[in-house]
């Protein structure tokens, strides 16, 4: 397969923008193709809550979802067959909470709120995040189902440990929202990479990398290999290039033209897709390979926007 790199023409993101103005609050965008989840944050959100409040709605829909098998119940396990999950939430006032190798719980976007409003902590890991969450009331719950504990059995006759490019259309959800107030929150929430090491924690949960949100500027999420966007504070990096002037879109592309750049990279050989959101409600997606996409809900529109991507063909 042959590689092409993208040029400066508009792009998908560009060619479907819509011009913000109050009566096109709110908005809310997420990574991969989620529109139930994103049609319950949107209407969270016309209901009069808050974008904090849509976002973890939001990310509840996949956490429930058994067949998505990337987040929550039905996550594909680590090597040894254990599903753990991480997960982080970041609101307008710049307030973050986090979990990390959090078992036994489906909804650890909730789990990773209370971090955020019950405890003076932004992290809590394994057991003290699980044991924190029965005194919250989280119900405890066997979360490999059948089907991931099927598709286990199988990888263990080869365990081929290796990246997989867009495994099951999507491996995280990350969602960023704007209320009708102006305020800007964002999500993400995973069961990591398909049968990592036990004790692996990518970038989902670790505020800069995975997700960052700055209320005056906007908000940034990403999804793929997450040792990756680690190395370059992804998240974190995009909000910087909006703070400079850079549309999210441009934003975007830079982050991952820094992955992509580095010396040694083996970039052909895995995904990251970022999407972001400004102030004003201008969105921007972008990723390595093909493949990636952003569902954005937006006057009364849930739909699905193909990304662009730094290799074309």
């Amino acid at each position: 397969m042959g590689l092409g790199i993208a040029n400066d023409a508009l792009s998908n993101v560009d060619k479907q923008k819509i011009n913000l103005n109050e009566d096109t609050l709110p908005v809310v965008i997420a990574t991969w193709d989620v529109k139930n989840a994103t049609k319950k944050a949107w209407k969270t959100m016309q209901n009069h809550e808050s974008s904090l409040d849509a976002i973890e709605k939001g990310c509840m829909v996949e956490e429930a979802n058994e067949k998505g098998q990337s987040v929550g119940k039905g996550g594909l396990p680590d090597r040894d067959g254990n599903v753990t999950l991480d997960a982080c939430i970041m609101n307008s006032k710049g307030d973050c909470g986090s979990v990390v190798f959090l078992k036994n719980i489906k909804h650890a976007i909730s789990l990773a709120r209370k971090v955020m409003e019950d405890t003076p902590h932004v992290m809590l890991s394994g057991i003290g995040a699980e044991e924190f969450g029965y005194s919250m009331g989280f119900v405890k719950e066997d979360l490999l189902t059948e089907a991931s504990k099927k598709a286990w059995n199988k990888w263990k006759k080869t365990s081929k440990y290796d990246p997989i490019i867009n495994i099951e259309n999507h491996d995280t959800i990350g969602m960023l929202a704007i209320d009708s107030s102006g305020n800007i929150s964002g999500g993400c929430t995973t069961s990591g990479l398909a049968y990592k090491m036990h004790g692996r924690v990518g970038d989902s949960p670790i505020i800069g990398s995975g997700l960052y949100v700055d209320n005056g500027i906007g908000g940034a999420v990403a999804t793929g290999l997450g040792e990756e966007v680690v190395k370059t504070v992804g998240s974190f990096l995009i909000v910087e290039l909006m703070r400079q002037g850079h549309s999210p879109q441009k934003a975007c592309e830079i982050a991952i033209k820094r992955i992509v750049y580095k010396p040694n990279s083996n970039y052909k050989n895995f995904q990251v897709g970022y999407i972001a959101l400004n102030k004003n409600g201008d969105v921007g997606c972008y990723s390595i390979q093909k493949g990636f996409s952003m569902t954005k809900y937006q006057s009364n529109k849930n739909v699905n926007i193909k990304s662009d991507s730094y290799i074309i063909s």
